[in-house]
């Protein structure tokens, strides 16, 4: 485990297969990288007794401080209780307000 830095992301090189590198600070923030050379950050945590991946962006779009304060948040409301990947899933599949009227 490395600490997940600019230069880490940038020097994180594509394989045959898609890889993690976790960050030894923050438990559960990663990188994914994918065989095209994507790379994207995540976190990963557990709700009850299920393990959940949320996907927190790119790392073109994304720093890596603002991908650290994301997890941070997300991390925190799953030790205090919530389910941040449900609560992204069901804010997904709401109804719409033109649902709702037909």
């Amino acid at each position: 485990m490395t600490k997940i830095t600019k230069r880490a992301v940038e020097a994180a090189a594509p394989r045959d297969k898609e890889y993690y590198i976790w960050d030894e600070d923050i438990p559960g923030l990663g990188l994914r990288v994918l065989p095209s050379g994507r790379r994207q950050y995540i976190v990963q945590y557990r709700a009850g007794r299920r393990s959940r991946r949320i996907s927190l962006g790119p790392s073109t779009i994304l720093t890596t401080e603002q991908a650290r304060s994301r997890a941070l948040a997300i991390l925190a409301d799953a030790r205090g209780g919530k389910d941040p990947a449900a609560d992204r899933e069901a804010y997904r599949n709401a109804l719409l307000l033109k649902d709702l009227v037909e």
